[in-house]
């Protein structure tokens, strides 16, 4: 996949993509992986600012939160690339909230995503995985859900020839080297360092490229 200056990128999910944006501001970006990614394809950019780049991620959204605004918060601004990060909060209410989301409800609402964003705009599709980065002893427990979860979404990104971003493998693999804290405080949310490793594996996957984050 090649990124152009003149592509408009929607990014979509939870409070990870969210990543504390002002809502009142539609050119917004929150201080996590899309800032990110917006930063540096900004400084490769060959004449201009570079490509459009769209915040849409909402705190505490689930994959059906996000069927209920795909309309007005993704067809509605012509994407030519779509970026989805949804999973983790599927998961994590079933665990504090009792709030259950049947993988096979899951991954048929965000078929109907990904399917819908194909048909209406004929956009490229990036997916970037669900990941957990245990930090308490309960937390161990979550994989039960959400490792199937995290099938299904592979399974959906491969079906409509998704770019797959596997945040899944990238941030436990760099938690080897160094407290799993240190990248989630609290085992969802990304710390500095994990939003710039999601920002490093998006580009790489999408082909764009970035130097490695700072170890």
């Amino acid at each position: 996949m090649q990124i152009n200056d003149d592509d408009t990128l929607l990014f979509i999910g939870d409070s990870i993509t969210d990543a504390g944006r002002d809502r009142a501001d539609s050119t917004s970006l929150g201080h996590g992986y899309v800032h990110e990614i917006a930063r540096t394809l900004r400084e490769r950019a060959h004449d201009g600012p570079g490509p459009r780049v769209v915040n849409r991620g909402i705190g505490g959204n689930r994959v059906y939160d996000l069927e209920s605004r795909w309309a007005a918060d993704v067809i509605g601004h012509r994407p030519t690339v779509v970026t989805v990060k949804i999973g983790i909060n599927d998961t994590w209410r079933l665990y504090d909230s009792g709030l259950v989301s049947p993988v096979h409800e899951f991954e048929a609402c965000l078929d109907r995503l990904l399917a819908d964003t194909v048909r209406q705009l004929s956009a490229r599709l990036v997916v970037i995985t669900p990941f957990l980065l245990p930090v308490t002893p309960d937390q161990e427990g979550w994989f039960e859900d959400l490792s199937p979860r995290t099938d299904a979404v592979l399974r959906t990104a491969t079906h409509h020839g998704a770019q797959i971003v596997r945040a899944d493998l990238v941030l436990p693999r760099a938690a080897q080297d160094r407290p799993a804290a240190e990248l989630a405080p609290d085992g969802v949310h990304p710390s500095p360092l994990g939003h710039r490793l999601i920002a490093d594996a998006w580009l790489a996957a999408v082909g764009a490229g970035a130097p490695a984050a700072q170890r």
